[in-house]
């Protein structure tokens, strides 16, 4: 069953977003290094007048990032179904691009430490923001969606080991890469692995908000470059 044209369709679907979008987007990269990112770019002078030490004061921020992500959840499950996931991928990847490209700018470009500091900063809070908006949930609600019941939970398992493969290669290259290529060049790689994913949900993915399976379904066996939002 999984060889059937709209099943092998809608599978790799499922796959490449796990891929692209939750693994090979950065977040681990950005997640795991924040604290490097952040005392590299001197944050310490952001928060100058309470004493803090650098390390204390990149610690600090980082976990003041993390908690900025939560009302941007919140945000994210009411624009999912307002909006749609399609379009709300569609538009959180490009601001996700833009955070990485600031990112590397503020790491090759020669500026004011309070200037690095803020970009840094700020890029790393817009790019926290916005993956748990876009990258974060969406992958998994569409696997969810977009599989015929019969083979649904094959295929949701599937996708499952795809993203588990991608993260274990993620974890495993990212100190390899910091080693040759620096933080720079790893951004680099994230961005454009972002905007292949951009181009993949532009062309690839469907919106399934408010459509019932069946349609979803045709989709996949049709190769419809697009399907309509609403039905009655």
């Amino acid at each position: 069953e999984l060889l059937e044209p709209g099943v092998r369709h809608a599978l790799f679907c499922g796959m490449m977003i796990q891929i692209l979008q939750q693994q090979f987007s950065g977040i681990n990269g950005v997640l795991y290094y924040t604290p490097q990112i952040l005392d590299q770019a001197g944050v310490s002078v952001l928060l100058a007048g309470l004493g803090l030490s650098a390390d204390s004061t990149s610690i600090l921020i980082s976990g003041l990032t993390t908690l900025l992500m939560m009302p941007s959840i919140g945000l994210a499950m009411w624009l999912m179904d307002l909006s749609g996931r399609r379009t709300l991928l569609l538009t959180t990847i490009p601001v996700l691009i833009f955070s990485l490209v600031i990112l590397i700018v503020a790491n090759v470009v020669p500026m004011a430490t309070t200037v690095h500091a803020a970009l840094s900063t700020g890029s790393v809070i817009i790019y926290f923001c916005c993956f748990v908006m876009g990258f974060g949930p969406i992958p998994n609600i569409l696997c969810a969606e977009i599989f015929p019941t019969r083979v649904r939970g094959l295929c949701i398992a599937l996708c499952s080991l795809t993203f588990w493969i991608g993260d274990i290669i993620v974890t495993y290259s990212l100190p390899v890469m910091l080693n040759s290529i620096g933080l720079a060049g790893v951004f680099g790689i994230y961005a454009c692995v972002c905007c292949l994913a951009l181009v993949f949900v532009a062309l690839k993915v469907p919106e399934t908000k408010g459509l019932p399976l069946e349609v979803i379904i045709e989709f996949f066996n049709v190769g419809a470059k697009g399907i309509p939002e609403q039905m009655d």
